[in-house]
């Protein structure tokens, strides 16, 4: 039977009975082939795409499922979540199409930042139809047309209901911290992001859906929706990279290993490997960059689109000129070693 990922989650509706938010805590990528014939069994699940719901007496069927072949981590989950009053979930995606549900693009969140896929790993097209806009409060998710009456409710019982932010997506450390990380505000990283371990996120860093870092990386700027950083590259103070998003264009935006944005520097192309971009300079694909040689003569002029994704460069901006330059970089390596000493 095949199977390319599974979650029994448990969530949030609203008072119309639509799913708000799903909590996977151990979804599986490529489940064994004995826990999803299992789970069929006890479910009536034939195949496909599908997001169960499933009552309090499934829900034990399932716990008895995953004892026969050995699931015990699923088997403790539906142990914790035995007697919830909050709606439970299984959810079984047979392939990698295009979500139908709220909890099919939840389940696909949690694959991203439970680092089981890498970003653009996964088919998210129409996921954005699939969510809803949704107040994130210290009293879990509500829904927005529904948060004055609980403002009001909560008032009447001597206390106050805080909304942290009101958006599609919630914070990824509600749903899962990954191993071997540091996070400045947890508020800047989006459930969804991939984030490497032994990286380190500052305050004013942020990580969107669908990107992040791949290894060890020190994030002090804006990684966009979409873009890759590879191991041992970092993100100045208040640097940002272009989301796929930003222009409606298909370039994926990308930072090699061991490369450097300084701060308020901007990347508007896929960097390559051992590359930096000096403090302040945003290169965007149509920028007209001169190539100089080793005694700084110029040798050629050509669009920064033309440079993407080569190694060993350094990208700088002309004091006296103001021209965008650039030329060998023989310093990253040293540079970003010393960067990640403390990591």
């Amino acid at each position: 039977m095949a199977n390319f990922a599974f979650g029994l989650g448990v969530g949030t509706k609203s008072a119309k009975g639509d799913w708000l938010e799903v909590y996977y805590n151990q979804p599986l990528l490529n489940a064994d082939e004995a826990l999803l014939k299992a789970v069929a069994g006890k479910l009536g699940y034939e195949g496909g795409n599908a997001a169960i719901e499933i009552n309090a007496a499934q829900l034990s069927e399932l716990k008895t499922a995953f004892l026969s072949v050995d699931a015990n981590e699923q088997a403790d989950i539906a142990d914790i979540l035995e007697g919830t009053a909050q709606p439970l979930v299984v959810t079984i995606l047979e392939t990698d199409s295009a979500p139908a549900s709220t909890a099919e693009v939840y389940l696909k969140l949690a694959l991203l930042s439970h680092r089981l896929v890498k970003p653009h790993g996964l088919d998210l097209s129409g996921m954005f139809g699939l969510l809803p806009n949704v107040a994130w409060t210290s009293e879990g998710a509500i829904a927005v047309d529904e948060l004055a009456r609980r403002q009001l409710q909560a008032r009447a019982k001597g206390h106050t209901i805080s909304v942290n932010s009101v958006d599609k997506f919630p914070k990824m450390t509600d749903y899962v911290v990954p191993a071997g990380v540091r996070i400045g505000d947890a508020s800047r990283i989006r459930l969804g992001a991939h984030v490497g371990e032994g990286t380190t996120v500052m305050h004013e860093g942020f990580i969107n859906f669908n990107a992040g870092t791949l290894g060890v990386s020190m994030v002090e700027g804006r990684i966009s929706a979409g873009v890759v950083v590879g191991n041992g590259s970092d993100l100045g103070g208040g640097c940002s990279t272009m989301g796929t998003l930003s222009g409606g264009g298909n370039i994926v935006i990308s930072v090699g290993e061991g490369s450097l944005l300084g701060a308020n520097a901007g990347l508007g192309i896929p960097l390559g490997d051992r590359c930096t971009i000096e403090s302040g300079l945003y290169i965007t694909a149509g920028a007209k960059v001169s190539v100089l040689d080793d005694q700084n003569n110029e040798v050629q002029t050509v669009k920064a689109a033309d440079l993407a994704g080569k190694p060993d460069l350094l990208f700088r901006r002309n004091s006296q000129t103001g021209r965008i330059e650039v030329k060998t970089n023989k310093s990253a390596i040293e540079l970003n070693a010393e960067l990640h000493k403390h990591n």
